[in-house]
């Protein structure tokens, strides 16, 4: 048992582990396309990193949209029956594709018990086949794109929604509390993106030595620097939603009244955010709306912005930064700010510490360029994707001892 969590040094000339110590025949699903936007590009260079060392068996997925490795060793489920269930609510249906993912996956391994030697899923996709994984002896890993179920407090093991749903067959298909905890229980290494996803953990009592980051990554030649504007223009790339603190911006942007400034928020208006942009939106805050580039923005930008209150690991931060953009944003985001280097970080719900730190922005432009450079620099040493595979071969090495 470890007093820590496992968060290894993937540097340029950090030891790889030794190919004896990883697994002989991985399998691995998500309930997601394996290739893509977002999650599914994670889940493509996370199958990439057990194909380049040798080691992947089958992946196990809803797309391939991926171009490295061969077909054979993909199972594309485009053709689920679940499709039958896309006109009913998004919760159902959703619930449902992680369900048969999950059927599949178990299927698999029970199937050919003695080819695979280890299991990687996804945290609410892999409740059946951790059960398996267990009953076979085969090691196991769950990857959590967010925090604790609990997020820092104690909650009951059914939830208030769940107790008012009963036992109908669309409640049998939601993916309940009891169900991603009971996963965090029976996976052997529980894989988080951050230092507060793995403190959420922790405080719910896991085992430190269970616990191991891996960051997400960035292609830095996708994301690159570029001419700052001739404005101070403030950008934020994101769901405008409370929960990343969208409602404290505006607020705060307001307040401040900057001249020379724009605020530009990248992403769709949630309804709980319209009585706010009634209330604080001026001339010089921009909505574009959800935009599939969001490296344009980018690229147009002084400076970026990411208040949220509970994140994973925001993959807009790695994106921002490979642009070299300096950030105000929370610790609650993820750990590429570190404060005074590339960014500011700030407290999460704190519109004043918000609105301090964009005016001394806006005050003092000859501080960008050298946070600029940081935040390149930081991306290159630690946040690519070649990092992100590094950590995950470093994860493997660990759930096989």
């Amino acid at each position: 048992m470890s007093d820590t969590y496992h968060n290894p040094d993937v540097t340029d000339g950090a030891p790889l582990p030794a190919p004896a110590s990883l697994p002989r025949n991985l399998l691995y699903s998500i309930a997601a396309d394996i290739g893509g936007v977002g999650l599914p590009t994670t889940a493509a260079e996370g199958t990439l990193a057990a194909y380049r060392a040798g080691f992947l068996g089958k992946a196990i997925g809803y797309r391939n949209g991926q171009r490295e490795i061969p077909g054979s060793r993909i199972k594309s489920l485009s053709l689920h029956p679940v499709r039958l269930l896309a006109n009913i609510d998004r919760e159902t249906y959703y619930g449902a594709r992680k369900q048969y993912l999950d059927w599949i996956t178990s299927r698999e391994l029970r199937r050919r018990p003695t080819s695979y030697d280890c299991f990687h899923g996804w945290s609410s996709d892999s409740l059946r086949t951790l059960i398996t994984a267990r009953q076979l002896n085969v090691p196991s890993l769950i990857e959590i794109p967010t925090w604790h179920r609990n997020k820092f407090r104690r909650k009951p093991f059914y939830t208030k929604t769940e107790r008012s749903e009963g036992d109908s067959w669309k409640s049998r298909l939601h993916i309940s509390r009891q169900q991603m905890i009971t996963e965090y229980r029976l996976a052997d290494l529980l894989l988080v993106q951050s230092t507060m996803a793995a403190e959420s953990f922790l405080a719910d009592g896991v085992d430190p030595s269970r616990i191991f980051i891996v960051a997400r990554g960035v292609d830095p030649e996708k994301f690159r620097p570029a001419t700052p504007p001739p404005i101070f223009r403030l950008v934020f790339v994101g769901a405008l939603i409370k929960r990343k603190g969208i409602h404290h911006l505006l607020k705060a942007w307001h307040a401040l009244k900057l001249k020379d400034a724009e605020l530009v928020l990248v992403g769709t208006v949630h309804k709980e955010i319209e009585p706010y942009l009634k209330e604080y939106k001026t001339d010089s805050v921009r909505l574009p709306g959800f935009v599939p580039n969001v490296r344009e923005k980018l690229e147009n930008a002084s400076a970026f912005v990411f208040t949220s209150e509970c994140e994973g690991s925001a993959k807009a931060t790695y994106e921002a930064a490979a642009c070299a953009l300096p950030q105000i944003t929370t610790r609650e985001s993820g750990d590429v700010v570190v404060d005074g280097l590339n960014g500011i970080l700030i407290p999460a719900n704190d519109p004043d510490s918000l609105a301090e730190a964009i005016r001394h922005f806006h005050a003092h432009p000859e501080i960008l360029p050298p946070m600029a450079r940081a935040a390149r620099t930081r991306i290159l040493e630690r946040f690519t994707w070649e990092h992100h595979r590094r950590r995950l071969l470093h994860a493997y090495a660990t759930a096989m001892s």
